[in-house]
């Protein structure tokens, strides 16, 4: 299997990376093949969606800039992001990154008033950080992770069943339990 990692994160020394490391040691263990591209180490990334020329929106899938993230997407059966929840949302750095490179037309296009997907190929797996405790987390929020997975994965771009795992409430957890929870992002990869 082909796996194509978009990391979004500005610390590696935390859970965020040791999430990426997790899993892409599980995935590589298990003989698949790995990308990986970590945003915030991307120099010549620009996440802003602009465009003067209201035609230029219906253009975006061709635009060099974001060609090679486009690539790897196509390239990849299985998409894995991980990104850290802040305020109930997502790095805007990561958003950007979903606003320009999972252009219409290549992610996705509408049929009438109804989005069509072209990603349906594609399994994805989500893995999100944050300091909120699991209960409040599944019964009160409705966070970025969760809107990644129903809204923009299945209803926009045609990924079905995909993974959402949620490390809750790290600033309250102790390194027993944060070794846990990477040995259990080894082993989703390894099993994947």
């Amino acid at each position: 299997m082909k796996v194509y990692i978009i990391f979004s994160h500005p610390n590696h020394h935390g859970m965020g990376y040791a999430a990426l490391e997790a899993a892409r040691k599980g995935f590589e263990d298990a003989g698949h093949e790995v990308r990986v591209t970590d945003l915030y180490q991307e120099k010549d990334f620009d996440p802003i969606l602009r465009y003067e020329d209201p035609h230029t929106l219906n253009q975006m899938q061709d635009d060099p800039a974001t060609q090679v993230y486009r690539d790897n997407i196509t390239w990849a059966d299985k998409l894995v992001f991980i990104y850290p929840i802040w305020w109930g949302s997502g790095p805007a750095l990561f958003k950007g990154f979903i606003d320009v490179v999972f252009a219409s037309g290549f992610a996705y296009n509408f049929k009438g008033i109804w989005p069509h997907g072209h990603l349906g190929d594609k399994s994805a797996w989500i893995i999100v950080t944050h300091d909120t405790p699991w209960v409040v987390a599944r019964f009160v929020q409705r966070d970025y992770g969760r809107i990644m997975r129903g809204q923009i994965l299945r209803t926009m771009f045609g990924i079905k069943g995909a993974r959402l795992t949620a490390l809750h409430f790290l600033k309250r957890s102790t390194l027993e339990q944060r070794q846990k929870m990477l040995a259990k992002i080894y082993r989703i990869a390894l099993n994947a």
